[in-house]
C-alpha cells in the first residue's frame, strides 16, 4: 500500500451520499433470493456483474429496482445495512447518513415498518459493534408523483423521531425539484432536514430549484452547478455542502475520465465538496475506493484530502458538538501523519 493510500485509509471521514439499496452486492442478492425463494433473471454472480454496464442513469435504475426485489423481511434489510457498514469500516468511515427508498419496497407490498425497522436495527448494531454512527434519510422517488411522496411521508410519521431528513432521487431529467415543493415544505414543518439530487444529469436550473423551491440543506451531486458562475458564487457564500460521487459519475458517463472530474475545481472555487460512493455495489467502489481513485487520478494534495474530510463532518447532520469533535479527530490525524 502506498503512503497516500495509507493516509487516506486512516483519515477519519463521513459518508453523506449512500443509497443502502445500492450496496446490495450480487453475492448477498443471491443469498437473499434463496432465503426468500425468489427466482432471479441471472444465472450467476458473474452474470449479474456483467449486467452492471451502464451508459446513463436510467440503465442503472432499471437493474437497481430489479435487484431490490430480493429484500423482503426485516432481517434482509438489517443484513443489507450490516454488510455495508462492515465494508465501510475498513475505509476509516466514522459516520454515515444513508438514503433509503421506501417507495421501491412499499410499491411491491413490503410495509414501511419492515424496511425502517430492519435498517434501524442494522444501524444500531453497527454503532455497537463497529463504532460507526449513522442517520437515516427517507428519499422520495422523483419519477413518481407528489401525491405518492405525500403518502410516503404519511407512512413515515411513526418514525419521524428516527429520521433525520428527506431526500429526492431516481430519474432526474424531466423531474425538476419544483415538482416536490409542497411535500418538502411539509417535511420541513415536521422538523426534517432536506436534501435533493440535482445537477448530476439535470441542468444548473435544477440546482437553483433545489435551493429556492425545496430550501435544501445539502445538494447531492451538484456537478453541473459549475456551469453557472452565479450559482457557484451562491453555493460558496452559503457554505452549501455538495455530496459528490466520483466513481458513480464515471460509471454513469457524467464524466468521461476521472482525470477530468471537477472535484478539485470545486475545492478551488471554495465549494464545500465531499467524496461519497452513491451505489457502491453497482459502481465498482465503496467510500475508500472513491477517495483513492479521485486522489490519484485528479491529483489531490494531502491538504485537499484533509479539507474533504473536514467537509464530510461539517456538512453532516451531527450536532455542532459532534461535528467539532470529529473535525478535531481529522486535524489530529493529519498532524500526526505528517
Amino acid at each position: 500500500m502506498s503512503g497516500l493510500a495509507r493516509f487516506i485509509q486512516g483519515l477519519p471521514k463521513a459518508e453523506l451520499h449512500l443509497h443502502i439499496e445500492g450496496s446490495l452486492e450480487p453475492e448477498l442478492m443471491f443469498e437473499l433470493a434463496r432465503r426468500n425463494r425468489i427466482a432471479l433473471p441471472f444465472g450467476s454472480v458473474e452474470e449479474v456483474r456483467k449486467a452492471y454496464a451502464f451508459s446513463n442513469l436510467q440503465d442503472f435504475l432499471d437493474i437497481y429496482y430489479q435487484g431490490a426485489d430480493v429484500l423482503r423481511t426485516e432481517e434482509d434489510f438489517k443484513d443489507l445495512a450490516l454488510a455495508y457498514f462492515r465494508r465501510v469500516a475498513a475505509d476509516g468511515c466514522r459516520h454515515v447518513e444513508l438514503f433509503f427508498d421506501p417507495q421501491t419496497h412499499t410499491d411491491r407490498g413490503i410495509p414501511f415498518a419492515v424496511v425502517a425497522d430492519g435498517l434501524l436495527a442494522g444501524m444500531a448494531e453497527a454503532e455497537r459493534s463497529l463504532g460507526i454512527s449513522s442517520k437515516l434519510i427517507l428519499c422520495f422517488l422523483r419519477h413518481l408523483d407528489e401525491d405518492a411522496a405525500f403518502a410516503t411521508l404519511k407512512a413515515a410519521e411513526p418514525y419521524l423521531d428516527r429520521l433525520v431528513g428527506v431526500g429526492l432521487d431516481s430519474s432526474e431529467v424531466g423531474h425538476p425539484p419544483s415538482k416536490f415543493e409542497r411535500v418538502f415544505r411539509a417535511a420541513g414543518e415536521r422538523g426534517l432536514k432536506r436534501v435533493a439530487h440535482a445537477g448530476e444529469e439535470g441542468p444548473p436550473e435544477y440546482v437553483w430549484e433545489a435551493l429556492q423551491a425545496l430550501n435544501v440543506d445539502r445538494i447531492d451531486h451538484g456537478n453541473r452547478a459549475l456551469e453557472d458562475p452565479r450559482l457557484v458564487e451562491r453555493l460558496a457564500a452559503e457554505g452549501m455542502t455538495l455530496t459528490v460521487c466520483p466513481l458513480s459519475n464515471l460509471k454513469l458517463c457524467v464524466v468521461d475520465d476521472l482525470k477530468a472530474h471537477p472535484i478539485k475545481r470545486m475545492l478551488d472555487l471554495g465549494l464545500s465538496a465531499t467524496v461519497n460512493s452513491d451505489d457502491p455495489a453497482y459502481f465498482g467502489g465503496y467510500l475508500g475506493d472513491n477517495w483513492q481513485a479521485v486522489a490519484e487520478r485528479v491529483g489531490l494534495t494531502r491538504e485537499d484530502l484533509v479539507t474533504l474530510a473536514r467537509n464530510s463532518f461539517s456538512g453532516s447532520f451531527l450536532t455542532d458538538a459532534e461535528k467539532a469533535r470529529r473535525i478535531a479527530e481529522v486535524d489530529a490525524y493529519a498532524a500526526s501523519a505528517g
